[in-house]
């Protein structure tokens, strides 16, 4: 995707990512962690504002930056950084609420074309994993570099 995007701070694990969100509710700490499940190979992308006093994600704050877009293509360049470093890795993500999950899948959709020309997307409906496909109310997502 050619976006602007923010410039990333990575620790050297490629496992935690950090940024600034630029706008009108002024510069926002944002974070972005792969964590490994309990499921081998599988990480859970967690994103949202870094919390000042704990350091950790807050993914229930809404900012409001009038930047989603670029927010968005940072986290996807944090993913392909990721996902060169662990390139067997599949990648699950989900919004911490149905308005971030929509927000998701709109982005997604918006940009599927050039997603798949280097991911493998699925999405999560009625229980089940299909291939991405525009137009499908999914609830979660999971990726993996081709």
């Amino acid at each position: 995707m050619k976006l602007p995007r923010y410039e990333l701070i990575a620790e050297i694990s490629l496992m935690v990512f950090e940024f600034t969100s630029a706008g009108p509710h002024g510069q926002i700490p944002k974070l972005i962690k792969f964590s490994e499940t309990n499921l081998k190979g599988f990480y859970n992308l967690a994103f949202g504002n870094k919390h000042k006093e704990t350091g950790d994600i807050d993914d229930k704050v809404v900012s409001n930056n009038g930047d989603s877009e670029r927010v968005l293509a940072t986290v996807v360049s944090a993913l392909y950084s990721f996902s060169y470093k662990h390139q067997e890795a599949w990648v699950y993500a989900t919004g911490s609420t149905k308005a971030r999950t929509r927000l998701y899948r709109m982005g997604i959709t918006k940009y599927i074309n050039e997603v798949k020309e280097d991911f493998l997307v699925f999405g999560l409906l009625d229980g089940e994993w299909k291939e991405f496909e525009k137009d499908l109310e999914f609830t979660a997502f999971l990726v993996r570099r081709k």
